[in-house]
Order: C-alpha cells, then sequence, then structure tokens
C-alpha cells in the first residue's frame, strides 16, 4: 500500500485533450525537431547553441574548442527527456533511432571513470569539482540522469540509463559523509531530485541516500561555498544575494522564506519533498510547506510566474511583484509546476492542484509562441516596447518570443513539460484516483484490485463541464476524488444523472463505493468572467483589476485595444461577455465589455488637477498565453479600475 499519492506512470495516462493535445503534437511534430536544429545549429539568425558539437569534441569526433555556458550539455538533456516522453504517446522509429546515435556520442564522449561534462573534458579535466558553486557539473549531471531515466522508461532501452549509472557511481565517490570525501552539494539544484527519480526505477537505496546527503549538507557550517570561494574567488552577486542565491545560507529544514535564484529553489523544493515523501522525514516536510507558502501565498505573480528580480533571477520580497520589470523566468514557473506536483505526492490538497494549473496554463505557455518556434524566456505582464528598447532597467524584458538564447534552457524545458502533460493530472493513493487537472484523457488503474480505465472528456479550460466515466470488468470499489478549483465559486456534481453534494475536503469532493461499467460522473463548474484585485500590499497592483476567466489569466493587447493601454479604466460596474473564436489564435475564447479611456483637454507635463474625460472604449481581452502572437505592441495584465 501507498501511504502517499503517486502520480499515475505516464505509460498508463493517453490525453484526449484539444487543448493540451495541440501543444503534444506541436511539441512532437515542430518544437524538438526545430530545438534539433537549434543544438546543431542550423537555425539561420539564431544565437549558436554548439551543444552538439561541444559533444563530439569531448568524443574525440572533432577538433575545437567548447563554446557556450557551463550548463550548456543540460539543453541536449532536456530535449532528450522531451523526446523520450514524446514517444510513450508516438512511438517513432526515426526519432527514436535519433536518441540511440546521440547515446552513442555519450558513450564516447564519457571519461574512464565515467565523468561525463563537456566543458570539464574539453581542455579543463584538471579543474573538475573544483568549482561546484559556479560551474553546474551536477545541474547537468541531473538533467542527464533524469533524460536517462524517461529514456528507459519510455523504451526499456538501458544505454543511456548505465551511461549515467556510471557517473553517479563516480560521483559517490567523490562526495558523501565518509572519510575523505568531499562536503560539497550542487550549486544548481537538479541533480537531488534526479536521483530519486533514479531511486524509483533502481530501487537502490544509495541513489535515494545520496540524494539525501547533499539536502541535509546544504547551507550547514562551515559553509561549503563560502571555503571554496577562498580559493576561486568571491561570491557571486554577494552585495546582493550571497549565499542565498544558491539556498545555502542555511540549512534546507531551517529556511523560511523562498529566496535567492527562483529556478534553483523550485528544483530544491522538488527535491525536498520528494525526499520527505520517500524517508518519511516530517520536518523536511514542514520546511516544504512552509517554504510553499511564502512561495504561492506572498511571492508570486497571478500568472504563477516566480522570481521578480533581474538581478539574480530572484525572489526579493514579500508582495514585491513589479509587472515591467518582472523577471518570471519560464523555467521557474515549470518549476513551480514541478514542485505543485511533488507537493501533492505528499498529501492531496486542492491548492497545489490550484497552483499547478496556474502557472501551467498561463506562466508555462506564455514562454512558447502559438507556432512553437519562438520562446520568452523573461515573462511580464505589462510591456510598452518602446521601454523595453529606451530603458536600461527593462532590456531583460523582450517585446517579442525569441528563436532561440545563448542560455537556452527555457525552450527544451518547454519541450519536457508539453510532452510529459500526463504526468500531472492524476494521482493514486491505496484505492482513491484524484483527478487534479481536466485535462480530457484516459488513466488505467486499479480500483480495489480490479482494473479500471477512466476516462475524463471536456472541453477545459473554455468550458466547466466535465464528465468523467468508467469502463471495468466487474464492480471496482474505491474512491474518485474530483479537484474543486480555487477559482470556482459555485459547482453541481451528479453521479450518474443523481444530484450529489458531497462536502468539499481540502479542495477534493469524494465519491466512495462500488463503481461499474458505464458509471459516470458529471461536474459543471460555474466559469464567470472575474474581476480580480490583489492584496493591498502588492504596491504596484493599488487600484488595479485583471481580468481571469476559469483557470485563464487574461490580458489587454495593443492590436485589440490600440496604445497607451495605462489610460484604460474599468468602470465599478461592468458586463462582461465571453465569446469563442476559432479564427483568433488558434481558437479561443475572448473577453468584452465597455470601458473607459481617460483623455485630457491639455497635454502640459504638469497642471492644476481636474477632473479627466472618460471616453467610452470597447475593449477586447484575449488569454495571457496567446500574447505576442499577432505582432509587437503593448500588452497588460492589471488595469486601473474605479474603486
Amino acid at each position: 500500500m501507498n501511504r502517499h499519492p503517486v502520480s499515475v506512470p505516464l505509460a498508463q495516462v493517453t490525453v484526449t485533450d484539444g487543448f493540451w493535445g495541440n501543444y503534444m503534437q506541436l511539441a512532437r511534430t515542430k518544437i524538438l525537431p526545430y530545438q534539433w536544429q537549434a543544438l546543431n545549429d542550423r537555425i539561420p539568425e539564431a544565437q549558436p547553441s554548439h551543444c552538439i558539437e561541444n559533444f563530439r569534441i569531448a568524443a574525440g569526433l572533432a577538433e575545437g574548442e567548447f563554446y557556450g555556458f557551463v550548463f550548456q550539455d543540460s539543453d541536449l538533456a532536456k530535449w532528450l527527456e522531451g523526446v523520450s516522453y514524446s514517444l510513450v504517446s508516438h512511438p517513432d522509429e526515426a526519432l527514436e533511432a535519433l536518441v540511440d546515435e546521440v547515446v552513442e556520442l555519450l558513450g564516447k564522449a564519457q571519461q574512464p571513470d565515467g565523468y561525463l561534462d563537456t566543458y570539464f573534458i574539453i581542455g579543463n579535466q584538471e579543474k573538475r569539482w573544483t568549482n561546484l558553486r559556479d560551474c553546474h557539473e551536477m545541474y547537468c549531471a541531473g538533467h542527464m540522469l533524469e533524460a536517462a531515466v524517461a529514456y528507459y522508461q519510455a523504451t526499456g532501452k538501458r544505454a543511456l540509463l548505465e551511461i549515467m549509472l556510471r557517473f553517479v557511481e563516480h560521483i559517490a565517490t567523490v562526495f558523501g559523509p565518509g572519510e575523505g570525501q568531499s562536503k560539497g552539494y550542487p550549486g544548481h539544484e537538479e541533480l537531488e531530485l534526479a536521483l530519486v527519480r533514479l531511486y524509483h526505477v533502481t530501487g537502490d537505496p544509495r541513489h535515494l541516500a545520496l540524494a539525501k546527503h547533499f539536502l541535509d549538507v546544504r547551507g550547514q557550517q562551515p559553509l561549503y561555498f563560502r571555503e571554496e570561494a577562498k580559493v576561486n574567488g568571491p561570491e557571486w552577486d554577494s552585495k546582493i544575494l550571497g549565499l542565498r542565491y544558491f539556498q545555502a545560507a542555511q540549512p534546507v529544514r531551517e529556511q523560511q522564506d523562498a529566496e535567492g535564484h527562483a529556478v534553483r529553489a523550485m528544483y530544491l523544493y522538488c527535491a525536498m519533498a520528494s525526499v520527505a515523501r520517500e524517508t518519511g522525514d516530517e520536518e523536511l516536510a514542514a520546511a516544504c510547506r512552509r517554504l510553499w507558502a511564502s512561495a504561492t501565498q506572498r511571492r508570486m505573480y497571478i500568472t504563477g510566474a516566480v522570481g521578480s528580480s533581474v538581478h539574480g533571477e530572484a525572489f526579493t520580497l514579500d508582495y514585491d511583484l513589479p509587472n515591467d520589470a518582472v523577471y518570471g523566468e519560464t523555467c521557474a514557473a515549470i518549476g513551480l509546476a514541478m514542485f505543485a506536483r511533488r507537493m501533492l505526492e505528499l498529501s492531496p490538497r486542492g491548492e497545489y492542484g490550484d497552483v499547478m494549473e496556474r502557472a501551467l496554463y498561463n506562466g508555462v505557455l506564455s514562454g512558447i509562441s502559438l507556432e512553437g518556434d519562438r520562446f520568452f524566456y523573461v515573462n511580464p505582464l505589462e510591456v510598452v516596447p518602446e521601454a523595453c528598447e529606451q530603458d536600461q532597467r527593462l532590456n531583460h524584458v523582450k517585446p517579442v518570443r525569441q528563436k532561440w538564447f545563448g542560455c537556452a534552457c527555457c525552450p527544451p524545458n518547454l519541450a519536457r513539460v508539453a510532452t510529459s502533460i500526463g504526468h500531472y493530472i492524476y494521482t493514486w493513493q491505496q484505492d482513491t484516483l484524484f483527478v487534479n487537472l481536466y485535462i480530457a484523457s484516459r488513466c488505467q488503474v486499479e480500483l480495489g484490485g480490479v482494473p479500471v480505465t477512466v476516462c475524463v472528456q471536456g472541453s477545459y479550460p473554455w468550458e466547466g463541464t466535465i464528465r468523467v466515466s468508467l469502463s471495468c470488468q466487474g464492480a471496482a470499489a474505491g474512491r474518485i476524488a474530483l479537484r474543486i478549483p480555487g477559482w470556482c465559486r459555485r459547482w453541481t456534481l451528479r453521479r450518474n444523472g443523481e444530484l450529489l453534494c458531497p462536502e468539499v475536503a481540502e479542495g477534493y469532493v469524494y465519491l466512495d463505493g462500488l463503481w461499474h461499467d458505464g458509471d459516470a460522473v458529471e461536474l459543471c463548474l460555474d466559469m464567470p468572467v472575474e474581476r480580480v484585485r490583489s492584496s493591498v500590499r502588492v504596491r504596484e497592483n493599488m487600484g488595479r483589476q485583471a481580468i481571469t476567466r476559469g483557470p485563464l489569466v487574461y490580458c489587454l493587447e495593443e492590436v485589440d485595444n490600440g496604445k497607451d493601454l495605462h489610460q484604460i479604466l474599468l468602470p465599478a460596474q461592468m458586463e462582461f461577455s465571453a465569446r469563442w473564436e476559432q479564427a483568433l489564435l488558434g481558437g479561443v475564447m475572448v473577453v468584452e465589455a465597455q470601458g473607459l479611456r481617460l483623455a485630457e483637454e491639455e497635454h502640459a507635463l504638469y497642471q492644476a488637477a481636474a477632473p479627466l474625460r472618460q471616453v467610452p472604449v470597447p475593449l477586447r481581452w484575449v488569454p495571457y498565453y496567446a500574447w505576442n502572437n499577432r505582432g509587437v505592441g503593448e500588452m497588460m495584465v492589471w488595469i486601473h479600475a474605479q474603486q
């Protein structure tokens, strides 16, 4: 029996959803092929990657010098992981053969002792493991390890897994609690969560123990990175963040707030939640809940973006959520969704599903164009293109998605999310199946020892009617738990046509009893257009409101509403309409209403205060994830509103 919920394996989930199915198809037919070209430097006018060439040089198949960031290997690793997930749902012999060629290349690049990192293999062998703080060796190892696990689970092939098992064995000889072993830990967390995934495959307790070791020694005195800095130089950005940048100023169980580099933080919290789940470490679980509350209740954008500052790509302080200068890295929103999924595996609470949904539908998908070949690294909530170009404080904000990046962590991260979305839909605990996301799909599990296929149907996120039906041989005893989203104020539930009124427990309704073939549940979530405000402690949003509908955050774009969006005012009383437009942005529900535009008679920079003219104007909102797919222009999520 499983004490905690587990995510239903990807092979047992078939996504049939129109919305996410489109992204899965896009990943398979456009995103992954495009990124393969990028990794091979075949995209005209895009920043070069040199990733594959680095491995060819490391393998002795080409001559040259390493090019790119020290973590360049991780781009290939995430691409391999994304391909692996795609192969689960859509087997492709040609694509699988391409991966096998890459795996052969990795094997040739691997050193005799198991070490594998092209930055150090190409001309920096003597510096291996000498700068954990900055050089990302364990980060790259973690991503390649995740790829190895995913490819093994998708195909049963062990070649890449064996490569990474040798690398992990090497790491375990260098680092650990034993005499003579280094007490170092990753500068950029990732290996820790990957080791837990490896443990799920191998069942080898040493893999879980190594993950736990890296968590246990992090932030302990004497501070490893401070000692390392005596040799390598002062801490990066020490005047602003110091060791908080690396989540290494304190032991992980003592940390109170989400701090430092947002992606690193999310990956660390993923590992903490996974280790807490596997070991029953309640102190570690309590730290996860505390850090979750900090990140999501005081430091998260309405879109699920986290990490508000360009300085260190980092968290700042509670309620500091600027809209135009936001960083909101795509990878950080992905990390938050990953953290939420692992919190659901610790305990089934609706708030985790709410945040997971918010991040996936908004802060993650905004990072990629509808065509799948342009990407945002930074995800702003307010854009004036001229300001992005001329205001140095906003130089990190791009008003248009890019073909690729020199630091290209986000594009392959998006690919692996799109192809693994089935991982996020269901969790299972003993004889209870939790439906966390209403993505149309089929799931094969057991209830009461009876194999059951659960089918979720609907047109989410556009419509709130969800049908859950079962197919089974004989009667299955168990529970189906449906998440009632935090944004939903009214809902109805029927089982085989009979109206039910169950209590909501921690964000879920539980349906018990015997299930028979053909049984069906219908959940109708009321999905009106909502006006949302921030806490008054968010300075940037005082007097402003955002528009949401269901799980989606909406925004105004210049192409629909003209320039100077800051002059738009939402009246105290408004009637909204939601209308489906099939020909717009791949098919979206737009929101329309009559608003006001503020105008002045004179244009002096300063003048005696007098009421501004309020000119009625029609307004049209589109889903935030789909902005900047119709050219360059202004965009705004938080709109000034009459109080």
